[in-house]
């Protein structure tokens, strides 16, 4: 299995920054990406960004320019720095990691990792 621990959320005024924080752990091989995605009460799950082990990244059009995602592949963790935070922020954010997985009969297999999720509220 592979486990996802968040950190970082909280309440912040418009204008503001959080920086959120994603750690990997469990029996990975290799991860090949990882993201963030959120999701705001009564709608569906989006990408925010997502960033590849090669460190391509692509973000939803709504936080280009405001969020920077990075990723330290050494320590399996994914980063966003969010600045500029607007109320259309305010989501639960999950992380999400895109792994090769070693499974218990030493086999690898792809296993689609997700976080518990943090909430992030941005006041107005």
């Amino acid at each position: 299995q592979v486990q996802l621990v968040e950190s970082g959320g909280g309440l912040v005024q418009a204008g503001g920054s959080l920086r959120l924080s994603c750690g990997a752990s469990g029996s990975i091989f290799t991860i090949n990406a990882m993201g963030w995605y959120r999701q705001a009460p009564g709608k569906q799950r989006e990408l925010v960004a997502r960033i590849t082990s090669g460190g391509r990244t692509n973000y939803a059009d709504a936080v280009k320019g405001r969020f920077t995602i990075s990723i330290d592949n050494a320590k399996n963790t994914v980063y966003l720095q969010m600045n500029s935070l607007k109320p259309e922020d305010t989501a639960v954010y999950y992380c999400n990691a895109d792994t090769m997985m070693i499974t218990s009969s030493a086999s690898l297999e792809e296993y689609d990792a997700w976080g518990q999720g943090t909430l992030v509220t941005v006041s107005s």
